[in-house]
């Protein structure tokens, strides 16, 4: 059995879809600027909320509308994450069960840290969880494997030790780079076809069978 589990936030453990849709949306259209079905910020999110402006924005925009949108929204979701947010099926069950049997159970985001703690806090704060961390300043966005790396030598253990856990193919990468088994989540953000080319270890199709899977290492 492994020692450790990463897990990947948006689309993993939480939908946040709907918030995030809503916030960039309202900021978006306070602009005079298109708007987006919710659905298509399933492919827009993954890479930070800079990449996630970018793609809101489309081709052709001057650095400082980009610039603008992303503090804008930023602050608008900092205000409204906990909205329509809510954890998959299973998830709070899987968690606690992982930690009684003695696994390290880390979170790993390129959601920015500041969005990324009030969350965990509401949602997961009777959880044992080892490491909680999010985009921070200097250290590269997945799929560079420098965060995941740091979270295991802060932990005192290797790649090999850990599972990986993500919905993107983004998550499959960062994994494969930092030299981590994954498994691939299929409730969240991409499809499994879109996840494919990311090369994922395993596939999981509910909490219960993460769950298997995890325990089986």
């Amino acid at each position: 059995m492994k020692k450790a589990v990463i897990f990947d936030l948006d689309g993993t453990l939480l939908n946040t879809l709907p918030d995030i849709a809503a916030a960039m949306n309202r900021v978006l259209e306070e602009n005079g600027l298109p708007t987006h079905p919710e659905r298509a910020y399933r492919l827009f999110t993954g890479n930070g909320a800079r990449i996630l402006t970018q793609r809101a924005l489309g081709e052709g925009h001057s650095a400082d509308l980009e610039e603008r949108i992303y503090r804008q929204y930023a602050q608008d979701y900092a205000a409204n994450s906990l909205v329509d947010t809510a954890p998959y099926p299973g998830i709070p069950g899987m968690l606690r069960a992982l930690s009684e049997r003695g696994l390290r159970v880390c979170v790993f985001s390129n959601k920015d840290d500041s969005d990324v703690q009030p969350v965990i806090r509401h949602f997961f704060a009777d959880q044992q969880l080892a490491v909680v961390r999010g985009a921070l300043p200097g250290v590269p966005l997945k799929p560079d494997p420098a965060a995941p790396l740091a979270i295991a030598a802060s932990l005192g253990l290797t790649p090999e030790d850990f599972m990986y856990v993500g919905d993107t193919q983004t998550d499959m990468r960062c994994a494969k780079n930092a030299g981590m088994d994954s498994v691939a989540v299929t409730w969240g953000f991409q499809t499994k076809e879109e996840i494919a080319p990311g090369q994922p270890g395993q596939y999981a199709d509910s909490a219960e069978q993460l769950l298997d899977i995890l325990l089986r290492g």
